[in-house]
């Protein structure tokens, strides 16, 4: 028995055609769509990328104690537990934060790893004098994409972009592997996640939007509200560079689908496509993630699974699953590993058999900022009481931001505090905290029926929906053993 995981990053599921898209060439998602089983009512927990990820290792929010962060010596990791039964673990990934601060306990968990550089703010290539912004315009000229520009000097085609030699790896490891039994391959790339950086031969085929090559170049939009928004021509480009680089991300799956039909692995392995979460794209005015709500472009993501066992193909499921969470307890579960009493996710083999249910509701959200649940037709966001936004507090062991440490005034405002049910008996360090969300909106508690509204756009006003969904929001605080704060900074009681 094999597992592979490809997980894309800041993948809309709105772009792809099994999602109802008939504009962006994806005709490989499409295929997997028929090989597999297509999940429709797929959300977020923990948001963004390294709180994704330790859920992936975890099976148990973690948006409620702690911001972005390393994985807590405390915690499971699923990839450890495979090792630990006999099951060679490697992962093969761009995705640059795994070599930062905040991601460093990650890639270790696994037998083996490769990493591919280069990916936006990489700092991969050393260079002294500052790059040329060239006609670029929006992110592309910040201060801050000075690395980007210079690593894009050392990508001078496709075989040199890290998506490509991060596939190139990952079907090495499957070719050189492929009589070998009791393994599982994780296979990552930071695409489609900004900037929208691809090759002349993807752009072409979206000419309409991204321009004949003599616009200023915009494939990098900034977070949050701003003035690419709408249909505005910026704006168009910025969808069409994105599109671009979804049909790349599209070709490098079907290379894994076609070693798959070579090599006859649909007999023995489970196959698994994700994504961390989604991006919006100019919906609501906003592009990007964190700073605003987490509406369905982002938080309602697509998943895709091939189970050799039950062998459901071409088949669509609506039980409300969160693959952040449930991958973890499903490859576990593939590989007869038992999961741990700390996981919360499910796994979802009979689900993927026949839809069988495995939650009523599901919490998602961002440290910090709104707490959100849905019940796959509703979605309710609760917003902090007040603008202060407090009592707010990180519990950690692990002092580490996305790129740098705590810092010396964060540490002497800390307080060692007992531990929580999940944390083995571990006293934690309890340090003031401070969330992302800037957007005016993360401010307002709202409510949607998704079934009436799917895009969000009327908010609903129902107390007794609305208090149904409340009961879901605490029951689901509480089996994560929340902090008692995180209920006074809401409003709710406990």
């Amino acid at each position: 028995m094999k597992a592979i995981i490809v997980m894309f990053d800041s993948l809309n599921r709105q772009l792809l055609p099994p999602y109802g898209c008939d504009w962006v060439q994806a005709p490989n998602f499409q295929r997997l769509a028929q090989r597999a089983t297509t999940f429709d009512t797929s959300y977020v927990c923990s948001m963004p990328c390294m709180p994704a990820r330790r859920e992936l290792h975890t099976a148990r929010p973690n948006f409620l104690h702690r911001s972005w962060s390393p994985l807590e010596p405390f915690d499971d990791s699923v990839p450890s537990l495979l090792s630990q039964r006999g099951v060679y673990t490697h992962l093969v990934s761009d995705h640059y934060h795994y070599w930062e601060d905040g991601g460093s306990t990650y890639h270790n968990r696994y037998d083996s790893w490769e990493f591919m550089r280069g990916q936006e703010g990489d700092p991969w290539i050393g260079q002294v004098t500052d790059p040329p912004i060239g006609n670029r315009v929006g992110r592309n000229a910040d201060p801050d994409t000075r690395q980007d520009r210079v690593n894009r000097q050392f990508i001078r085609n496709e075989a040199e972009q890290p998506q490509a030699k991060t596939f190139a790896a990952g079907l090495d490891f499957i070719r050189r592997n492929q009589s070998a039994d009791r393994w599982f391959l994780q296979i990552e790339t930071f695409d489609p996640h900004e900037p929208f950086f691809t090759q002349p031969e993807y752009q072409a085929l979206y000419r309409e939007l991204i321009g004949d090559g003599t616009q200023p170049l915009n494939d990098w939009p900034k977070y949050g509200h701003n003035s690419t928004t709408g249909a505005s021509p910026l704006s168009k480009q910025l969808r069409g560079h994105y599109a671009a680089l979804v049909t790349m991300c599209d070709r490098y799956l079907g290379k894994v689908l076609d070693l798959m039909d070579e090599l006859q692995l649909w007999d023995d392995t489970l196959l698994i496509v994700c994504t961390d979460h989604g991006f919006l794209l100019g919906e609501h005015d906003c592009w990007a993630k964190c700073q605003m709500p987490f509406y369905d472009e982002v938080a309602h993501t697509p998943f895709f699974v091939w189970d050799p066992r039950s062998r459901k193909a071409g088949e669509r499921r609506r039980a409300l699953v969160q693959p952040t969470l449930d991958i973890g307890p499903t490859l576990l579960g593939y590989f007869g590993v038992p999961t741990t009493s700390d996981m919360q996710g499910h796994d979802l083999a009979a689900t993927i058999a026949t839809d069988q249910p495995v939650r009523e509701a599901g919490l998602f959200g961002l440290f910090g900022a709104q707490v959100n649940v849905t019940d796959g037709r509703y979605v309710y966001m609760r917003a902090p009481k007040n603008r202060t936004n407090s009592p707010l507090f990180n519990y950690t062991v692990m002092p580490m931001h996305m790129r740098s440490m705590f810092s010396v005034q964060e540490l002497q405002a800390a307080t060692l505090v007992p531990p929580f049910s999940f944390t083995k008996g571990c006293p934690l360090l309890r340090i003031p905290g401070s969330t992302w969300a800037v957007d005016e909106l993360v401010w307002q508690t709202v409510l949607y029926d998704l079934a009436a509204d799917p895009k969000q756009e009327r908010p609903l006003h129902d107390p007794k929906i609305e208090q149904k969904m409340i009961e879901h929001l605490i029951r689901l605080m509480r089996e994560n053993d929340a902090p008692a704060e995180q209920y006074a900074r809401l409003g709710l009681t406990s």
